[in-house]
């Protein structure tokens, strides 16, 4: 890992100086010295990116590490490979493919939430959509989906843990 991190600040350092030296026939307005520099410039961001990531053991720009993560980001109700299987609704010999009693039981769990919660419940958890992405898909504020898949979690915790059927 130390090898890898030295060879990107390596390429770091050899794409600061390839950028500058481009500097004054950019300057002096040679469209092709300006297009190169450019493109030095967008590598020199993918390779810091790249970096931070290697320094910090976490995606840059995220304000917490894999260890941090919000309770809708740890906690998983279902199976998430089992409410895929569920939103797909596959039937082609898949391993991963549900048994009639196992969908019989996602839908005994989703039947407590609203329209809104499921569809959002089911974007998020079956088709694996992040919340900015729901918010935009379905027109309504990130905030907005953050409060229906938190409800929806809350439901089927309690649906869950008090009904027979869904025991085993």
């Amino acid at each position: 890992m130390h090898d890898l991190l030295k060879g990107y600040k390596e390429t770091r350092k050899g794409l600061n100086a390839a950028y500058e030296a481009l500097r004054a026939s950019a300057e002096a307005g040679n469209e092709d010295a300006m297009a190169e520099r450019q493109l030095i410039g967008e590598m020199r961001g993918e390779v810091e990116w790249i970096i931070e990531w290697l320094e910090t053991g976490r995606r840059p720009g995220n304000r917490r590490g894999a260890e941090r993560q919000a309770a809708y980001q740890r906690e998983k109700l279902m199976d998430p490979v089992k409410m895929q299987a569920y939103v797909a609704r596959s039937t082609a010999g898949s391993p991963v493919n549900l048994t009639e009693w196992e969908m019989q039981q996602i839908e005994e769990a989703l039947c407590v939430l609203s329209a809104r919660e499921r569809e959002c419940y089911q974007l998020a958890h079956g088709e694996c959509f992040s919340h900015s992405q729901i918010a935009e898909l379905l027109g309504i504020s990130k905030s907005s989906v953050d409060t229906h898949i938190k409800r929806a979690q809350q439901k089927i915790s309690e649906r869950v843990l008090n009904s027979l059927f869904l025991v085993g």
